[in-house]
């Protein structure tokens, strides 16, 4: 099955997310070389799109905001 980034884009944020967990579970059980590759790719690029996410939010809100949506303190989402 192939999906276009348009198809993906028109989800919305719950059900992208509970797509990109299903398909991280599904890896996680898999148990081949793989598949614990494309994990470890994912949890990198996760980071780098939590960084990017928190920038454009940042850009919309506020850092403040930022914070109280990752439970850590202003100066924590800065570093």
């Amino acid at each position: 099955m192939k999906t276009s980034g348009d198809d993906l884009d028109r989800l919305g944020s719950d059900e992208l997310g509970a797509l990109a967990r299903d398909a991280m579970s599904i890896l996680a059980r898999r148990g081949d070389p793989e598949a614990f590759s494309q994990l470890l790719t994912m949890n990198a690029h996760a980071g780098q799109c939590l960084g990017e996410a928190a920038r454009h939010l940042a850009a919309a809100a506020s850092w403040t905001e930022v914070a109280d949506l990752s439970g850590v303190s202003r100066q924590a989402v800065w570093s």
